[in-house]
């Protein structure tokens, strides 16, 4: 990895354009670098996971208003919708749109945390779309989808670990837009310099703050990603004209820098590969066994296993208080040190219950498992018991497991913390743990049975058997795909599933 010193330039110093970030960025995506086999591997387990999250989300409101707006823009060859007919093809942006709305309804795939909080998988959609749309007519095969999804994980999870957006209120697709507009240069081909001036592009029109997950999260949450993918295709569209971008859009005096992040005097250090160096970043990225934000998925399976090990305890009776040590991310955005009276509100929102840890414990030690529906349905938040329970849950922040949530070694890495149940007769009980199960480094690795057994066990009320061991076969097979077979990456959902949802009414 080259690390680069990216700081605030006035205009009169001229920084060479090949010291700019977004050139950087862009040189990395035009390097001809084959991908690693385990990597590859992990590309097909994302969008496994991936059509896993959209197959379940199907019927939610969001995911129909955004399907619907997507079948308004009908285009030849155009890209499919995920639940709709390969034959059924829209124009790449709107397709992404769609998908990507589908992929993160549920906050239910994988994701990175570092200096920035990112869901890396967000690229896919993107990515997928305007493979299908010029695949026969560029001569793209599976392979270069491959090459191109592993420059976006790199890209963004680079920019993640490096450039810290929340801290300043900025939300975290501030990285998406160049990482897919990264991709996109790898995947068609591009010279660094169109490439350069579409992430350009991308980070200038994806800058928006982070009040999407503050306080009543709305279903906006779920739309965040998919515009910056969209902006992102629109942005490469615009420089494959010739179009240009404002540059230098991180280094320059009045860039994002200088007035969103740290300012005039800031300086970042962001790592890249170096040429012919291989893109491995997609490998140090984790998937989600619960629906819930990830920094809640430790505290799920340690709530399963208290419910196991103290029965005498889950009604909420015995128990004075909970109280959860772990890192200053996790207390201040899921935690009740985000000061956000709706993270203790029986009838707030589903965005907002999985963002916040004291609710998703207390469900979880009260039921033992965790369910995407059931878990956050109105009855099982109103629950008298529950609520009881939950308003004695706090969280605190550990020096400890916030240096361990920041470190670079992942053997050390940490998102758990520890906790204290204080009962009725005072006596205290101490548990902890360090990473979710299905971490790498956990009790039990998401494997690619692990991923197959996801889109299973999501997709089956809504695809019928056949056609989820059709797209298994196909997404498995990702490396031998040829151009025309990359419509078949993805999956139609059961007549009855989609006539049961309206559609709603828009502008067009």
């Amino acid at each position: 990895m080259i690390t680069h010193d990216v700081r605030v330039h006035r205009s009169d110093e001229n920084l060479a354009r090949e010291d700019h970030l977004a050139w950087q960025i862009a040189t990395v995506a035009a390097d001809p670098v084959e991908v690693d086999n385990d990597v590859a591997e992990m590309v097909i387990n994302r969008m496994i996971d991936n059509a896993a999250v959209a197959a379940a989300s199907l019927v939610r409101a969001p995911v129909a208003a955004a399907r619907a707006q997507a079948r308004r823009h009908p285009m030849t060859p155009g890209s499919t919708i995920v639940g709709l007919s390969m034959e059924t093809r829209v124009s790449p942006e709107w397709a992404a749109w769609a998908n990507a709305v589908a992929v993160r309804e549920l906050d239910y795939h994988d994701t990175f945390l570092a200096a920035e909080y990112s869901h890396p998988g967000d690229n896919i959609a993107p990515l997928l779309a305007v493979a299908q749309h010029v695949g026969e007519r560029r001569r793209l095969s599976g392979r270069d989808l491959i090459r191109a999804i592993a420059t976006g994980y790199e890209i963004q999870i680079d920019l993640a670990r490096a450039i810290s957006l929340h801290e300043h209120k900025i939300d975290h697709v501030a990285h998406l837009g160049p990482s897919v507009a990264a991709g996109l240069g790898t995947l068609l081909g591009l010279e660094v310099e169109t490439t350069y001036q579409a992430i350009g592009q991308a980070l200038h029109t994806t800058t928006a703050t982070r009040q999407s997950r503050k306080g009543e999260i709305s279903t906006w949450k779920a739309y965040a990603p998919a515009f910056a993918g969209k902006v992102a295709i629109e942005a490469v569209d615009r420089a494959m004209r010739g179009q240009t971008s404002p540059t230098p859009i991180y280094e320059g005096e009045d860039g994002v820098i200088a007035w969103m992040l740290n300012g005039a005097n800031a300086t970042y250090e962001v790592s890249l590969p170096g040429p012919g160096e291989s893109k491995r970043a997609i490998l140090d990225s984790y998937t989600k066994e619960h629906s819930a934000e990830y920094q809640a998925q430790a505290w799920i399976d340690l709530a399963r296993r208290l419910h196991r090990e103290h029965p005498d305890l889950v009604d909420g009776k015995k128990v004075s208080a909970v109280v959860i040590h772990s890192s200053y991310h996790t207390h201040h955005v899921i935690g009740s040190g985000a000061h956000d009276p709706q993270k203790y509100d029986p009838s707030a929102s589903r965005e907002t219950l999985d963002h916040s840890l004291p609710y998703i414990f207390t469900v979880a030690f009260q039921d033992g498992l965790w369910d995407h529906e059931a878990s956050y349905s109105p009855q099982r938040a109103h629950r008298a018991d529950t609520v009881a329970l939950w308003r004695k849950v706090s969280t605190v922040e550990d020096p400890e497991w916030s240096r361990r949530y920041l470190s670079t070694d992942p053997r050390e890495k940490a998102f758990g913390g520890w906790l204290e149940i204080v009962t009725s007769d005072g006596t205290t009980l101490i548990d902890e743990i360090t990473v979710p199960d299905a971490h790498p480094l956990g009790a039990r690795p998401f494997a690619r049975r692990d991923y197959v057994h996801k889109f299973r066990s999501l997709a089956s009320d809504v695809v019928k058997d056949d056609e989820i061991e059709r797209f298994l076969d196909a997404v498995q097979n990702l490396t031998s795909l040829k151009a025309a077979e990359l419509s078949h990456l993805t999956f139609r959902a059961r007549r009855r599933v989609l006539e049961s949802v309206v559609e709603p009414e828009g502008l067009i």
